[in-house]
């Protein structure tokens, strides 16, 4: 395959810093758009491999960057709702105001091809057991609205030269460089086999999650597509909807049957059950690995000293880091 020039935007993150060595893997030329707040050791030096230290609200940095890029995966973003609570107006300004321009030069500069990381929250609170690409979208926070704000955003650009996609993953899980524990498959696998018990707030909801190695084969499968039929779609990407209760049962069963269950009532009431049969149907993909081998992964990475400190470390926590680094 002929080597492509790739621009990863937040590539240093949770998803990117294991997104990056796989494209690199597979022959594409990167260049890493990031801010590096978590530092950046979590992605090797590699021939092929390019980091640049910017804010995306930097667009005349960024059109530099965008010149000679092909594809671009947006990844970038303040992530999940606590973060950004702590800074409505900052989280707005860089999930929500800086799009716009940044699609918008990236169409202008001649890239072909546009992913853009929704996330599968835009649904809200769903009493369905399935729910499709063509639901109405009823985001009940500041930041899903915002990203599906932004959805409609890469729609109004996409054309047959500038090939536009959307993914809504389900909540990510697993070991990466760059690691999160503040995830729910992480929170339960991290006080499983460091604290033996689990504390279940609510327990009845259903959470759909992914894999991370999964999740990172959905954005390759996307870049080395060539069917149409991607152009102005998005797609539902996940793995297995479970209760929460269930979650922690796949725990359980993989750190060990001594952990204590402690159930507690919740406030939230977020629960929706993700069907990913569309990109199954158009694109044949279909994800390899399961919950339980998230947890064996981290299970490893624990055993192993990969990951310490791992209920004060704040470069595992999105909100701490966010805290202690005085973004503006």
């Amino acid at each position: 395959m002929k080597i492509k020039n790739v621009l990863v935007i937040g590539g240093a993150g949770y998803v990117g810093s294991k997104l990056v060595p796989l494209l690199l893997k597979n022959n594409f030329r990167v260049l890493v758009f990031d801010l590096f707040i978590y530092g950046e050791d979590v992605l090797s030096d590699h021939l092929n491999l390019k980091k640049i230290k910017g804010d995306i609200r930097n667009i005349s940095l960024l059109k530099e960057v965008i010149n000679d890029v092909e594809s671009i995966i947006h990844l970038a973003c303040i992530s999940n709702d606590p973060s950004f609570e702590l800074d409505p107006s900052l989280g707005k300004r860089i999930n929500y105001d800086s799009f716009e321009p940044l699609i918008k030069i990236s169409k202008d500069q001649g890239v072909k091809k546009f992913i853009y990381a929704s996330s599968s929250s835009v649904y809200g609170v769903k009493k369905e057991m399935n729910v499709h690409e063509n639901m109405k979208l009823e985001p009940i926070t500041d930041y899903s609205r915002f990203k599906a704000m932004c959805e409609d955003i890469v729609f109004k650009y996409s054309s047959k030269d500038f090939i536009c996609t959307v993914l809504r993953p389900a909540t990510v899980c697993g070991y990466s460089r760059r690691q999160r524990l503040d995830l729910v498959v992480n929170i339960l696998s991290n006080h499983g086999f460091f604290n033996r018990k689990i504390k279940i707030l609510g327990g009845e909801q259903y959470r759909p999650n992914i894999h991370i190695d999964d999740m990172c084969d959905s954005y390759l499968r996307l870049l080395l597509s060539d069917n149409p039929i991607i152009n102005g779609n998005v797609y539902n990407v996940g793995t297995e909807n479970q209760k929460v209760k269930d979650l922690a049962n796949t725990v359980s069963d993989i750190m060990g049957d001594d952990i204590i269950f402690e159930t507690v009532p919740s406030n939230d009431d977020r629960s929706y059950h993700i069907s990913s049969e569309k990109i199954l149907k158009d694109l044949q993909f279909s994800p390899k690995r399961r919950i339980k081998d998230a947890v064996e992964d981290l299970k490893k990475a624990f055993e192993t000293k990969l990951l310490n400190n791992t209920f004060n470390n704040e470069y595992y926590f999105n909100i701490l880091r966010m805290k202690n680094i005085n973004l503006v």
